[in-house]
């Protein structure tokens, strides 16, 4: 398909948040009789799911201790449940496991799912903790953990497969989709607004911008000219001089290849979507000590065995050319997975010769604060840069419409770029992952 020379919004990234977004731009062009499908027109340099969105392990949950995500995670699980069956999303649950210290953690987690009705049950006590797991999977044999939040909602989904849902549907709308363009600069007037993109294709002007690459999002922050270190103020008035306004880190995930009938609750159920934090010293199933520690997993039933992860890598550089090789995991994160999966469940023991090594994880690029930045960064240049929070957000897409429109997101509104020079930072956890 040839590129157009010229077309009212254009959306670049063919992932989660440009496919959402074209999508719930034209039916809301439609709504508001302003336009329709045929306004909107979405590149990628690869094409559809070629990037993030495509290699990830697709948990949807709402484990977030920041007031601001959880709301925001809310609304995005809204979206996922509109539409399963085009989506191909599995409505399992989500629950998160930890030690003594983060109790407290999970316990406000819990009050903020209660006071914007999300449903989840909060289990402490280990006695009790080890209870609920055994009701569940009877081979249950973590030991030390202390907390556990159940989400009643929440799950995963097949993470191509569903991109490619909401493509059809932006396609259905009128959307123009367009694969194996790459951007190569930006042209802008005397007030900053961006006229023209310069394409590979072919120069393309446009009235609106919408920016959603994943993890190349460095890439297009500099070529709009925008600044690549900041100061930032912390709550407290502080100020941190010159900090790097993107970090890198390697995301760590695997699979085992097995039979996935062997991942089902005690009743043959499919399992929820499970996240285990311990202090309790890991070892490989034939004695080895992995760490002692605090390590953390998460896994959950694929269609060809067992996926998930642990936490990423910080890398000391920008990535050069693939964000995505065909493996990016530290040399000793199978046995830790394994080691991880073993320790929680006896089905597992024995699973490290059935680890698969995959094209899952690749780099993530990370904001200052490590959340999301939803924000015009130029007068006419929205900017999605979810800082690896991104693949369960698909209603981000629908936020950043009305945004586009006119319209105030209390939802984004958080996420402003402005909040590094004022101070109105999100708070963080006790959790060894950077994003929460």
């Amino acid at each position: 398909m040839s590129v157009p020379s010229s077309t009212k919004y254009l959306i670049i990234g063919a992932g989660i948040h440009g496919l959402s977004t074209g999508y719930h731009l034209a039916k809301q062009l439609k709504a508001r009789g302003v336009g329709s499908g045929a306004d909107i027109t979405i590149i990628d340099k690869s094409g559809i799911a070629a990037g993030a969105s495509g290699i990830a392990c697709g948990v949807v949950r709402n484990n977030y201790y920041q007031p601001a995500m959880s709301e925001l995670m809310a609304a995005n699980v809204e979206v996922w449940e509109s539409d399963p069956e085009a989506y191909h999303y599995h409505e399992v649950g989500y629950i998160a496991l930890g030690p003594e210290g983060q109790v407290g953690d999970l316990t406000e987690v819990a009050g903020r799912h209660e006071q914007i009705g999300y449903p989840s049950t909060l289990i402490t006590g280990e006695d009790n903790v080890r209870e609920h797991m055994l009701k569940l999977f009877p081979d249950w044999r973590a030991p030390g953990l202390k907390v556990a939040l159940h989400e009643h909602k929440g799950g995963f989904a097949f993470n191509v497969e569903s991109l490619h849902g909401i493509a059809n549907k932006a396609k259905a709308e009128g959307v123009t989709i367009i694969e194996g363009i790459k951007v190569n600069g930006f042209v802008t007037d005397a007030t900053g607004a961006v006229t023209k993109v310069e394409t590979s294709g072919g120069p393309i002007e446009c009235e609106q911008v919408i920016i959603g690459v994943g993890p190349w999002i460095p890439r297009m922050w500099e070529m709009l000219g925008l600044p690549d270190r900041l100061d930032v103020r912390t709550p407290t008035g502080d100020i941190h001089k010159d900090q790097n306004m993107w970090t890198f880190w390697y995301l760590q995930e695997g699979e085992i290849a097995v039979d996935p009938l062997m991942h089902a609750t005690a009743d043959g159920k499919m399992p929820p979507v499970l996240h285990v934090d311990s202090d309790a010293p890991l070892y490989t199933d034939d004695g080895k000590l992995v760490t002692d520690e605090l390590w953390g997993n998460y896994f959950k039933r694929d269609r060809h065995g067992i996926q998930g992860g642990a936490a990423p890598i910080a890398l000391d550089t920008d990535f050069e050319i693939d964000p995505y090789p065909s493996s990016s995991v530290d040399p000793a994160f199978p046995d830790m997975w394994c080691a991880s999966l073993s320790h929680c469940m006896e089905r597992f023991e024995g699973c490290r010769a059935n680890y698969k090594t995959a094209r899952s994880g690749g780099v993530g690029s990370f904001t200052v604060d490590n959340f999301p930045v939803f924000d015009y960064m130029l007068p006419n240049v929205y900017v999605i840069a979810d800082s690896n929070h991104g693949y369960k957000m698909i209603g981000v897409g629908k936020e950043v419409a009305n945004v586009v429109l006119g319209d105030h997101s209390s939802l984004l509104h958080p996420f402003r770029y402005e909040r590094f020079a004022s101070g109105d930072l999100h708070p963080v956890s006790n959790s060894p992952y950077p994003w929460s």
